[in-house]
């Protein structure tokens, strides 16, 4: 209940900020700055507001580092993504292909249009009713009884191997443990919000070189945790 207030007084506030002008010039202000970060807070929950202004939801630090890793590849990046958003117009922006898994559906319709992209594959894999012998469940909250198994076995199709795979939806753990054989050596795992307890031990078991990025994000009013896993070769 406090979360959707402060979402939707954010939202209130933006319109006369927006209005003035003023909303604007925080928009366009250096990404590395505070008056940019201070113009996402009124992007909470909008996709479409961060896309416009050109940043994914992980943290600045881990956005850099991403960026680069992808411009010393010159764009040539096959992306599989586990939640879409304004990653996902982030992304296509920067690399060759981005397959986008989404498992609601009501925000999949959303957001179709803003990923009507020539370089983006959006589906939507919803969640089934959870079975005794069920093998991807998700650790957020009214999510317990819902089996994952199809949203994370899709990135085992014909375009794997990937050079990055973001994870940034449901059932985050087995997703990441299913992404592992199908990302190529060199290749790079982004996996947001890993400050989270319920990740520790996924993440302790993950192979490759783990890089913990922590530091403020887009529209977001706390300190947040990014990690990029490299699948070193040695690791593959």
């Amino acid at each position: 209940m406090l979360k959707r207030a402060y979402v939707a007084a954010m939202h209130g506030v933006a319109l006369p900020l927006r209005a003035t002008g003023v909303l604007d010039r925080l928009e366009r202000a250096r990404h590395d700055s505070f008056a940019f970060w201070l113009g996402s807070q009124f992007a909470i929950h909008d996709a479409a507001a961060l896309a416009r202004m050109d940043v994914p939801w992980w943290t600045f630090p881990a956005i850099d580092a991403v960026e680069r890793w992808m411009a010393a590849r010159n764009g040539d990046v096959r992306v599989f993504e586990y939640g879409s958003g304004a990653s996902t117009v982030w992304l296509a922006r920067r690399a060759a292909h981005v397959v986008s898994i989404e498992h609601d559906a009501g925000f999949a319709k959303l957001a179709a249009p803003m990923l009507a992209l020539p370089n983006v594959e959006l589906r939507l894999i919803e969640a089934v009713p959870a079975g005794a012998s069920a093998r991807a469940r998700s650790g957020r909250r009214g999510y317990e009884d819902s089996d994952f198994s199809a949203y994370v076995d899709s990135i085992a199709d014909s375009s794997a191997p990937y050079d990055l795979v973001i994870i940034d939806g449901r059932a985050r753990v087995a997703c990441l443990e299913r992404a592992w054989d199908c990302l190529g050596a060199g290749g790079l795992v982004v996996f947001d919000n890993s400050n989270r307890q319920r990740y520790q031990a996924a993440l302790g078991r993950a192979g490759g070189r783990l890089t913990r990025y922590r530091g403020w994000a887009p529209a977001l009013p706390y300190p947040s945790e990014t990690t990029l896993i490299e699948k070193t070769r040695a690791a593959g």
